[in-house]
């Protein structure tokens, strides 16, 4: 999962006047935008809707490695030689999508500074997102992976309000991003509840107080 391309550069409304190279694609809940193995020879951008990224390993074993929503990019790998696509991509909802070819893209990022700087700043954030899931993963217990999972999930420390995580984020798959079994993920969320630390009634609701327990590494977020 990594942060908004958003900035005070519109990229949607850049995008919009794009015209040889764009086209702007419906997927329905479910659908795959792109498969592990395809060809990569488009960027994609997310208007609408929420997208997963999905890994198959060599022996069957899928892992959710991302979700992505409206204001970012995925698929941007063709960029820097691979030739075919190294995960899965499927709408969580019904999405609206701008693809863009290699070559327009290059040929923005060119004639555009402005979208050019800013798509260097998103890669960098999301390359800095990957390096803190990496040591997430490797010194944080699954309860604390979880606690920051939702925050991010949630939204917290970007502009607004942060926001109720949609009903179609499983708890198998919180599990499968946290690298935990759904038993467990179930046991946290009900500790979290009655903790008072989220609200969980269909939508999951993150408060406050939750990223505070995180922050102070408090003994409840402890196993």
């Amino acid at each position: 999962m990594a942060t908004s391309a958003k900035s005070s550069f519109d990229a949607q409304v850049f995008l919009a006047k794009l015209g040889v190279g764009k086209s702007i694609l419906k997927f329905q809940k479910g659908r795959n935008v792109f498969v592990q193995g395809d060809r990569a020879d488009k960027v994609f951008f997310i208007q609408k809707g929420k997208i997963k990224l999905t890994v198959l390993s060599d022996h069957g074993k899928e892992a959710v490695i991302g979700m992505l929503g409206p204001g970012q990019f995925f698929g941007e790998s063709c960029m820097n030689g691979h030739k075919l696509r190294i995960s899965t991509t499927t709408a969580m909802e019904n999405c609206i999508i701008v693809a863009i070819t290699k070559a327009a893209m290059v040929a923005a990022l060119h004639d555009e500074p402005r979208f050019s700087e800013m798509f260097m700043a998103y890669l960098l954030t999301r390359n800095s997102r990957i390096e803190e899931d990496l040591i997430d993963q490797l010194f944080n217990s699954s309860e604390r992976r979880l606690a920051r999972l939702l925050l991010l999930l949630a939204n917290f420390g970007k502009e607004g309000n942060p926001q109720p995580i949609s009903p179609n984020m499983s708890q198998e798959t919180l599990g499968e991003m946290i690298g935990t079994t759904r038993s467990r993920v179930s046991f946290f969320m009900n500790k979290f509840r009655k903790l008072g630390l989220i609200d969980y009634n269909g939508h999951i609701e993150v408060h406050s107080s939750l990223l505070s327990a995180v922050l102070h590494d408090t003994p409840q977020l402890r196993e």
